[in-house]
């Protein structure tokens, strides 16, 4: 680093602390001006990557206002920031970041007979339509990242999705808008009547000067305006001269959509809400290629659809790689090259089957693609929707290293009827570059998202990814389309906007950001007078990553690091309604618990000039602790960041600086200590019950006082099997070993019990395997060389103890599916090893097999007509997925199963027991598994696999929770 870089960023960290005091000071929110946090904020989903100077989370509107006061006396820019999914760099910029989706997240009112709903930016969309969805209204504009969009982001974007045929865009959806504006005044954007607009423009403020002059800029610029905006109308790009134009409300409020907080900073929205379809129903063309699926675009926009869809061999093939999205293949014909999603909504069922039944003729009678797939039921369209609204992410999972699809030139849009020759012509500008890219997006509209692969560490590949970028705006421009047509323009297009606009209308919009923002402080950089789009690259910026020693094995690029900056930012850890990932976010919004802030802390830890040292900071300790190590990121993110494994590192080298802590040592004998508690059952359990040794146990330790302690059993799993069948029994199926895990074996031998009679009555030999630990717990406390050890005996003995190529089963997921997970990390070169993890099976998939061939016959039980509520393990889903269980549950007589997506427990293992965790783990489990269990009748019966979920279960709920396999053998006929 230079002397002058050196001395510049002393000066940036005097100012930040001076700035950083007057904030605390002034605000009822909290600061972030730590090298992490502004770590965690120097980044968006986009491919820059800028470090502010600190980062504000404002609590309310006054908040905002002095935030922006502070930053303006101390001539700091500010940048507003909600979900931080920005795919071309507009929440990205020196100065002040404001992170408005923390606490603003409330919906204030809905108002059904008005169809509006008065909101705060931070707000998610999917949470806007939950609200929303009990009165039959929507929020129209339908993005694939609705799980974590803000309406802040998408006013700020300008945002449409794959319904804007229908429902058009943002714009067109805003009645009126609180905002803050650049001298931290603060008014509210709405329709005026001539009176009211000649009040406004007498005010001697900021605000009277916006309706002051904007008149005068309408009338200077008339001719530029109503000549030279792209023609199309799907525009996300510039300031929206021309709707202003065409406003007699003079309503600012609509104009200011798309601004990318470059004019005001919104802090309450009233938006327009729309009647909610039904029914939809999908048809899914198959097709050999993505030309031939585009060709097909105009006989379905002929049916009037609420959307068509295009997804190309590209997505396809990366989703057939992830558990999470495994259903789709099962749902498709053959092997296509492309796919095309044609929705239609609405609320009349014969009418969506007519245009179902049309389509399917049109496309039989022109020759569009060889099957159509018809999607009519909520559970048919399931694993199709999940593909498509997840295609972004699975598109950034193929990159390699620093080869990444990049979003540079994915928001064009042209007339759909242009649309085949336009990307025809687009591939070959590809191909002349040698560039690949994954081809997805809107067809109804015109838009596809075509992210080539570039490497921009490379300066050819750079300048390749510019030549690219000006060919494409000039095709653009010749097809009468528009450069941005739903992801804004920010660092990726706005250096292009004087050439798009005309050097007229783009004089117009300069003056529009001088006369809103005198002192250029609101997000600078973006539309107008913007930076070359190949500045401040992410990638470019990381130093070369130092060598660092792991214990485990990161098999991808970059090692460790490359590990971690896998991620793109793209926020689906952000979701809060559904699957697992991530639970700690979704108790405490905080960004840096979110997988993504995670992962970007590592990166930073990890770019340091000696990472070993770096990861034993507190700070970054701070931020991976609440890790809950649950692995649903490893599934659930498109991109694969397998955090646990991350952590378990991480940890590994914070023990190496401040040394192991007496819990972590602990639980990581958690085997023994369970052996030496069935040893001296029922002494053993006193302590449990003795409030005094609990709260010792509390100081002492660090083991909350406020959860029970499992019961240890003294006629425990090992001591039965040895009695179990004196007489010998033939076995058709052969042998197969039951891992007796550290918890079934000692406090819950019950479950073990029913395993083993079951696979007994399937035909098979049952050796049980209870000489070792498989190292879960210690992988889990960092105890890396401990596990190391575990996993390496426990490998050798099951090799030595069974028959080779028998199958190996276990009743505690995360156990037996660390064999072929965690083992294979922390011994990739062993054979043993790699023997075992090939022969573990999930025992609910033999005993499907047995009861399916017959070989298993379950009878009527005492669950006949019951309901069984199924909370499936975080590893279980993350591994193997859970449709085994499931299977095997509605294999009983007489049952209803219903699974429960109700995200992680929250125990975690060792997590929900750590006095400072128990909180947190209570909130985790209060959020959605609790109420759901609770909402349930107390006939009902509940099911889990995993002993900490049951623990959980029992502790939030007062209910029982049963192991399936126990619910199973109760159906299984006496001999």
């Amino acid at each position: 680093m230079t002397t002058s870089q050196n001395r510049l960023d002393r000066e940036a960290e005097e100012l930040g602390g001076d700035l950083a005091r007057d904030l605390e000071g002034a605000l009822d929110g909290e600061t972030g001006f730590d090298a992490y946090t502004r770590h965690l904020f120097s980044r968006d989903a986009s491919m820059y990557a800028i470090r502010p100077l600190g980062v504000v989370f404002p609590r309310h509107a006054d908040d905002v206002a002095a935030a922006v006061a502070l930053a303006g006396r101390y001539g700091v820019p500010v940048v507003p920031r909600g979900g931080g999914t920005s795919l071309a760099g507009q929440t990205v910029g020196p100065g002040l970041v404001l992170d408005l989706s923390r606490h603003m997240h409330r919906i204030v009112e809905i108002d059904p007979d008005a169809r509006t709903a008065r909101v705060q930016p931070g707000v998610v969309q999917d949470q806007l339509n939950r609200a929303a969805a009990p009165h039959g209204l929507m929020f129209g504009p339908d993005t694939s990242t609705s799980n974590r969009a803000t309406i802040g982001g998408m006013l700020g974007n300008n945002s449409a999705g794959s319904g804007s045929v229908r429902y058009g865009m943002t714009i067109d959806h805003i009645r009126e808008l609180d905002v803050v504006l650049a001298d931290a005044s603060r008014t509210r954007f709405a329709p005026l009547d001539p009176a009211e607009r000649t009040r406004r423009a007498g005010l001697q403020t900021l605000e009277g000067s916006l309706y002051r002059q904007l008149p005068h800029v309408l009338e200077t610029y008339a001719t530029a305006i109503s000549n030279d905006f792209p023609a199309y109308w799907r525009r996300a790009c510039g300031y929206r001269l021309d709707r202003l134009a065409g406003d007699p409300w003079f309503n600012l409020a609509p104009f200011v959509v798309g601004s990318e907080g470059t004019l005001v900073i919104a802090t309450e929205a009233l938006v327009d809400l729309v009647p909610k379809p039904r029914r939809t129903v999908i048809a899914v063309g198959h097709f050999t290629s993505a030309i031939a699926a585009i060709d097909a675009t105009e006989d379905a926009l002929a049916c009037e659809p609420a959307a068509v869809e295009l997804m190309d061999r590209t997505i396809l093939d990366l989703s057939r790689q992830k558990i999470e999205y495994a259903d789709l293949g099962r749902t498709l014909e053959g092997d296509p090259e492309a796919l095309l999603f044609v929705s239609f909504s609405g609320d009349d069922e014969r009418q969506l089957a007519g245009q179902l039944d049309r389509l399917t003729a049109l496309w039989g009678r022109h020759g569009h693609g060889y099957h159509t797939l018809r999607a009519e039921t909520p559970e048919q369209q399931a694993p199709l929707l999940k593909v498509r609204k997840s295609s972004l992410g699975l598109l950034m999972a193929a990159g390699t290293g620093t080869r990444r699809p990049l979003a540079f030139v994915e928001d064009t849009a042209v007339d759909p009827k242009h649309l085949a020759d336009y990307t025809r012509r687009f591939r070959q500008v590809l191909d002349r570059h040698g560039l690949q890219a994954g081809f997805y997006g809107h067809c109804s509209v015109g838009c596809l998202h075509i992210r080539p692969f570039v490497d921009v560490s490379k300066p050819e590949q750079v300048r390749a990814m510019r030549a690219v970028a000006e060919e494409i705006k000039d095709l653009v421009r010749e097809y009468g389309g528009v450069n941005s047509s739903e992801h804004g323009d920010g660092l990726a297009r706005s250096e292009f906007n004087r050439e798009i606009f005309g050097e007229e209308l783009y004089e117009a919009m300069r003056t529009v950001k001088r006369i809103f923002d005198p002192d250029n402080c609101m997000n600078p950089g973006k539309i107008v007078d913007a930076p070359s789009m190949t500045e401040n690259l992410r990638d470019a910026a990381l130093p070369p990553a130092p060598p660092i020693r792991t214990r485990l094995t990161f098999d991808v690029v970059g090692g460790m690091r490359g590990a971690a900056d896998r991620c793109m930012n793209i926020g689906l850890c952000r979701k809060s309604a559904t699957g697992a990932m991530c639970p700690s976010y979704m108790a405490t919004r905080q960004e840096e618990h979110a997988t993504r802030g995670r992962a970007n802390a590592l990166v930073k830890a990890l770019s340091e000039p000696d990472p070993a040292v770096a990861l034993g900071d507190e700070r970054l300790h701070e931020i991976l602790d609440l890790c809950l190590m649950c692995k649903a990121c490893k599934s659930e993110c498109p991109l694969g960041v397998d955090m646990a494994s991350l952590k378990a590192e991480a940890l590994a080298h914070h023990h190496d600086t401040h040394g192991v802590p007496l819990r972590s040592r602990l639980f990581g004998a958690i085997r023994l200590l369970n052996r030496l508690g069935s040893a001296a059952a029922p002494l053993s359990n006193l302590p449990g019950r003795s409030r005094l040794l609990r709260r010792l146990m509390d100081r002492s330790a660090g083991i909350t006082s406020n959860r029970p302690l499992p019961t240890f059993q003294r006629r425990n799993l090992v001591r039965w099997f040895r009695r179990h069948r004196s007489v010998e029994t033939t076995a058709p199926q052969g042998e197969v070993t039951l891992l007796a895990d550290s918890f079934t074996t000692f406090t819950e031998p019950g479950i073990g019990r029913a395993a083993v009679e079951l696979l007994e009555a399937a035909g098979w030999a049952v050796r049980l395997a209870s000489g070792g630990c498989c190292g879960r717990a210690s992988f889990s406390k960092g105890l890396l060389e401990d596990a190391r050890r575990k996993a390496r005996s426990l490998a050798a003995t099951l090799v030595r103890a069974s028959e080779p190529g028998s199958p190996i089963v276990g009743c505690e997921p995360s156990c037996i599916l660390t064999l072929r997970d965690e083992h294979r990390q922390l011994l990739p070169d062993d054979p043993d090893v790699r023997d075992v993890s090939g022969r573990v099976r999930q025992i609910e998939e033999l005993l499907v097999e047995a009861i399916d061939a017959g070989r298993l016959r379950l009878g009527e039980s005492g669950l006949s007509g019951r309901r069984i509520l199924y909370h499936g393990h975080c590893h279980q889903k993350a591994e193997v997925g859970t449709a085994a269980t499931v299977a095997l549950l509605r294999r009983i007589p007489g049952v209803e199963v219903v699974e429960l997506d109700a995200g992680c427990c929250g125990m975690a293992g060792s997590f929900g027991f750590e006095s400072e965790h128990y909180d947190l783990s209570m909130a985790v489990g209060s959020d959605r598994l609790f109420p759901a269990i609770r909402a349930e009748s107390p006939d009902t019966v509940v099911a889990a696999t995993g002993v900490s979920c049951r623990q959980q279960i029992r502790h939030g709920t007062q209910r029982l929770a049963w192991h399936p396999l126990e619910l199973v053998r109760q159906s299984l006929p006496e001999s």
